[in-house]
């Protein structure tokens, strides 16, 4: 029988760029869930504001 994996996938999306009416810059990244159960959140740089905003996870 196989293990579950403890290690997904998830989504960050910039929570700045919707407020200033640009588009939203998204990263792709994993983490543990055993480890980390809330939603993960991120400091990195979105292109179209040219700085680094917290990207938070999406479903």
């Amino acid at each position: 029988m196989a293990k579950k994996e403890a290690r997904i996938i998830v989504t960050l999306e910039c929570t700045e760029a919707k407020k200033e009416g640009k588009p939203a810059s998204r990263y792709t990244t994993t983490k543990n869930k055993n480890n980390t159960p809330d939603r993960l959140e991120l400091k990195k740089y979105n292109p179209f504001l040219r700085r680094h905003t917290i990207h938070r996870e999406v479903k």
